[in-house]
């Protein structure tokens, strides 16, 4: 099967989402790639985090616009998901990066601009001339954001790039995108998908969230590209049953 398992926000099933502990245990994981989402603090700093408010995975309030890099840190990311996980602070995409590095990662970072709400002007050069001066860096950048925008300027900084979209429920866009070559996949919901699987090329098609087995299966037989998965573990563990079934 050719179908990749990325973890969505790490293993965010198990672990606080888009924390280190979280990237770790996806890397363990031997899955094919990871996901994750940008934004910028009030002093320009790259934030992982998916909501624009850090309220809902941290312990503070406020807006990641107007917080400092300082004040994140000051956060606790952990502690909602369980006290073990107390003091696990918020990631900056350096430290991911960092440890991908280091850990001799070479799948795929799926990065997802969070600029659909917030614009974050010059975001998109920012990151990209980031991870382009990484000389170390071994694994592939998918770059996704909800943002029709945000994908048009980083498909003019390097059309080479693999580039995604994502939506919900009107794809009007995303189709467009595609054919004009400006996007090579589409991310989109997965119960979605499952009533419009005959509109779709599979092979660049990554649907999201994919956590239960029978929506992992799915996926499989289905041959799309890639799936998003709070648990790439238990997708890893079906992957490899389903292979051996199909040899035995």
């Amino acid at each position: 099967m050719n179908t990749e398992i990325f973890a969505h926000r790490g293993s965010s099933g198990d672990f606080p989402e888009n924390t280190m502990p979280a990237f770790r245990d996806a890397i363990d994981s031997g899955c094919d790639g990871i996901e994750t989402d940008v934004q910028l603090s009030k002093d320009g700093r790259f934030i992982i985090m998916h909501d624009e408010k850090v309220n809902r995975t941290t312990n503070g309030k406020g807006y990641i616009q107007n917080l400092t890099l300082e004040q994140i840190k000051g956060l606790d990311a952990g502690i909602k998901k369980s006290t073990q996980f107390r003091d696990v602070t918020v990631p900056t995409l350096e430290e991911l990066v960092d440890l991908l590095v280091a850990s001799d990662f070479q799948g795929k970072l799926n990065l997802e601009l969070k600029t659909n709400k917030i614009p974050y002007p010059g975001i998109e050069k920012q990151v990209f001339d980031y991870l382009n001066s990484r000389t170390d860096i071994k694994f592939e950048i998918i770059y996704s954001s909800f943002s029709d925008r945000s994908v048009q300027l980083l498909h003019k900084l390097d059309a080479h790039r693999v580039a995604a979209k994502l939506f919900k429920k009107n794809f009007s866009s995303a189709i467009a995108l595609h054919k004009e070559r400006v996007i090579e996949d589409i991310h989109l919901e997965i119960g979605w998908l499952k009533k419009h699987i005959g509109e779709f090329q599979v092979n660049h098609v990554r649907p999201w969230l994919v956590n239960t087995p029978a929506d992992m299966e799915f996926c499989f037989k289905s041959g799309v590209a890639g799936f998003f998965t709070d648990y790439p573990r238990r997708a890893m563990k079906l992957k490899r049953e389903m292979e051996n079934g199909a040899d035995a």
